[in-house]
């Protein structure tokens, strides 16, 4: 199966293209030491990632205080130094995943518009993409508050077409959550799951995507 005839390639950003766990559990133990609440592991946050940062922040309060009882008052306090803690930290252990680069320079050289399409919030995103390099290939960029909806609606998927005067029979959608797959159904466009990145624990084919691929690599050989 190959994708030659797309124009348009909307991707996700962590677990796709970037891991940023590193980064992400910098600032969550951060927030947690406010509370006196026991540092969270890399392995105990992963599975905490992909339906933005609210509910990373609340999943991990009660996972770090085991406990289901949280107060407004206290999560507010608690997803405020998480903001905070992490714009002061937002790509420092970052990386790209390998060939990450390599593919997006030929993807792009083959003439197709990519975007991403995140449940990050929007104000970590740009200075993430500068700082590895790739803001280049990124024609367009939306994230999980630039929107009133996110993954897995088909909404933003429809608004990055939208915005890069594109019809939506022509987007591709390539992540590795079933929240990029889901919104690829919702949005009736096919999809590419990656088997690598943070998938809640779950098998990204469980989520029925068009292609499985191991490897971004693998993407040259689709387009």
């Amino acid at each position: 199966m190959n994708f030659k005839e797309k124009e348009l390639i909307i991707f996700d950003l962590d677990g796709t293209l970037i891991n940023s766990i590193p980064d992400i559990v910098q600032a969550i133990n951060k927030m947690l030491s406010n509370y006196n609440s026991p540092p969270l592991t890399e392995q105990q946050v992963e599975p905490l990632v992909g339906n933005g940062a609210k509910l990373l922040v609340k999943r991990s309060l009660m996972l770090s205080m085991n406990t289901q009882d949280l107060s407004n008052e206290m999560f507010e306090e608690a997803f405020t130094n998480y903001f905070a803690a992490y714009s002061d930290s937002v790509c420092v252990e970052t990386y790209l995943y390998p060939d990450v680069l390599e593919t997006l320079t030929f993807l792009h050289e083959k003439g197709y518009k990519m975007v991403i399409c995140s449940n990050k919030p929007f104000h970590f995103m740009e200075p993430i993409l500068d700082k590895l390099a790739i803001k280049p290939f990124i024609n367009y960029w939306i994230g999980e508050d630039s929107l009133p909806e996110k993954k897995p609606s088909a909404a933003p998927l429809l608004h990055v077409a939208h915005e890069m005067k594109t019809n939506i029979e022509k987007c591709i959608m390539v992540g590795d959550s079933k929240n990029d797959i889901l919104a690829a159904h919702n949005a009736g466009i096919p999809s590419i799951g990656l088997t690598y990145g943070y998938n809640y624990n779950e098998n990204i084919a469980d989520y029925n995507p068009t292609v499985i691929v191991d490897r971004f690599v693998e993407l040259k050989k689709l387009f």
